[in-house]
């Protein structure tokens, strides 16, 4: 071997991801120790070049301990660079908490985050300073975000049979995963606060309006939270809208691969909460890239908006439209924000931020009331 290496520490080397990486570091020569319950043949190199521990990491105090002192028997002198990459990872069934096997959850927490920390506190604790590093790899979705689509459309045409396609079978994979009601009065006075009150709510998002934002005075932020406010007491007691959620729905977070096969990312605020906060994120984003591109409200993004709604309504019901008007209004101060949209232009945030301040001043949403930011 070269008188400096690249070592590489790595568990999950079974398959899939794990077994990539493991293979590119042994072809361009560096020496690598895999972790994981059995050994695999797929893995071929010289002797010196990789070593294969088996283990169980649901059990990670043995290895972390042996770990530590492998690291530490390691000649620093030949070492070019030294790196912990954790890779394996294990979780149970979706679903409510009450519903999953103690065991198997207690078993996922320790392979998904009890081993990676014991390891990563025994590789860091036998190193000195010097060139490592610490990876913990999560998983990869092959595609393109949704929002590209969104983005095309903006440039110009219509929307293609696909396009339609694709804003059916998002609303109706939200109307699956609402039908799951949770029966939990705690998350959902949490979940209706978080909305209104929390760093990430509305009131933190006006917090976040630096002052003098161009279509967003002082005097129309203050009547957002007004209203806000209103809302909250309007849905504090209504804890039988809890249901399973995603969470953080934006196309950003929807990988589409080919045809209408796609990955939601980042689940987000515990997957508990009204279905509005779902419908809202995805909905809400038509209209935004119609506002960058004047002329498009019509030609591309109305019949996605009438679709997705359509869709999700005569799936789920109209309940849903009790709770839209401030998740509406949340999402359009996320949107209308400098620090997240800062090339957005002052007309299209004066008109999102005016859209919300008239839902929160209505009973009940009504899709149709999207028009008006289109005269």
């Amino acid at each position: 071997m070269n008188s400096l290496t690249h070592v590489t520490i790595l568990t999950g080397a079974s398959r899939g991801l794990g077994l990539a990486i493991a293979q590119q570091v042994l072809a361009r020569g560096g020496r690598l120790l895999t972790l994981q319950r059995h050994p695999n043949a797929a893995l071929a190199a010289p002797v010196g070049q990789l070593e294969q521990w088996v283990c169980d990491l649901t059990a990670p105090e043995a290895p972390a301990v042996r770990l530590a002192a492998w690291v530490q028997a390691l000649p620093r002198q030949q070492l070019a660079s030294l790196t912990l990459i954790n890779n394996a990872a294990g979780m149970t069934r979706v679903a409510p908490l009450g519903g999953i096997d103690p065991s198997a959850l207690a078993a996922a927490l320790r392979l998904g985050l009890e081993a990676p920390t014991a390891l990563t506190a025994a590789f860091l604790g036998a190193t000195e300073r010097g060139p490592l590093r610490p990876t913990l790899v999560t998983s990869f979705a092959e595609g393109r975000p949704y929002a590209e689509d969104l983005r095309a459309l903006a440039a110009g045409g219509e929307p293609a049979p696909l396009d339609l396609a694709r804003a059916r079978v998002l609303a109706t994979w939200l109307s699956r995963i609402h039908r799951l009601h949770l029966e939990d009065p705690v998350a959902w006075r949490r979940a209706a606060r978080d909305l209104v009150g929390s760093g990430e709510g509305i009131f933190g998002l006006v917090d976040a309006y630096p002052a003098d934002t161009p279509g967003a005075p002082a005097a129309r932020l203050r009547r957002l939270e007004e209203g806000a406010l209103s809302w909250r007491w309007r849905l504090r007691g209504r804890s039988d809208r809890l249901r399973r959620i995603h969470g953080d729905f934006h196309p950003f977070n929807v990988i589409f691969s080919q045809g209408t096969h796609f990955t939601a990312l980042d689940a987000s605020r515990g997957a508990v909460g009204d279905p509005a906060d779902d419908l809202t994120a995805l909905t809400v984003n038509y209209p935004f890239f119609a506002l960058q591109a004047p002329g498009s409200w019509a030609r591309a993004f109305a019949p996605l908006w009438r679709v997705a709604w359509g869709t999700y309504l005569t799936a789920a019901g109209d309940g849903v439209l009790d709770a839209a008007p401030p998740f509406l209004a949340w999402r359009a101060l996320v949107l209308g924000c400098p620090r997240f949209y800062p090339d957005l232009p002052a007309a299209a945030r004066e008109a999102l931020l005016a859209w919300a301040e008239r839902l929160l001043g209505r009973p009940r949403f009504d899709p149709d009331h999207v028009e008006g930011l289109f005269p």
